[in-house]
């Protein structure tokens, strides 16, 4: 029997037609991955009609059986209104769970939240906390936003060092962010302050690290 593995396969060959055909039995017998990916393709019009409602449904009974990337999802259509009231104590809510679960997007979410006080009141250290998490698994946009936060001591000491460090990572990738608070970063660094950036920087972004999609 096919497993959710062979729909994945399926479904970046582009082929969402046999996606389809794989994912939807597996999905009315409860498997969970089977249901997060069916719900990707109601969400995003992929080999059926686009319905936010039905991908909702689907991403809904994932989560609830554990899985992170559906758990992050919900939280999204939650935020954005889509197949569902929005509702950004719900966002929240989900976006932790895929956050404490593992989930690099749900963490960076959580944090975004965290920061401008949506569905949840403003907690810098702790959205911190979650970006450095995402951040170390190699998410860009996380990695930005940490050293933004250590540049400018919100929810975090002042360290100009980390800083470099997390703003390189990220503008190594073209994160907008990253590379305009770099270049005014490193007009107020000694040379000292340079080379043992730099020093962390190799430590730390190895190539398994950055590998990771933002």
């Amino acid at each position: 029997m096919p497993t959710a593995s062979d729909g994945e396969a399926a479904f970046l060959e582009r082929d969402y037609a046999k996606a389809r055909q794989i994912w939807e039995p597996l999905a009315e017998s409860g498997d969970a991955e089977a249901e997060a990916w069916l719900g990707a393709l109601y969400a995003n019009g992929l080999g059926v009609e686009r319905d936010p409602s039905s991908a909702f449904g689907l991403y809904l009974r994932a989560a609830e059986k554990g899985n992170p990337l559906a758990a992050n999802n919900i939280g999204a259509m939650y935020a954005k209104g889509e197949g569902i009231a929005a509702d950004l104590l719900q966002a929240a809510s989900w976006f932790r769970r895929a956050a404490e679960r593992g989930d690099v997007f749900g963490q960076f979410n959580y944090a975004a939240l965290l920061t401008k006080g949506q569905g949840v009141a403003v907690d810098m250290p702790q959205a911190v906390e979650w970006y450095r998490r995402a951040a170390m698994a190699g998410h860009y946009p996380s990695q930005a936003r940490l050293g933004y936060c250590c540049a400018r001591g919100r929810g975090t000491p002042v360290d100009r060092i980390e800083a470099f460090v997390w703003l390189s990572a990220a503008a190594r990738h073209g994160v907008g962010l990253a590379m305009a608070e770099l270049e005014e970063l490193v007009r107020s660094m000694s040379e000292d302050e340079k080379r043992e950036g730099r020093r962390r920087l190799g430590e730390r972004c190895t190539p398994q690290t950055a590998a990771l999609p933002a």
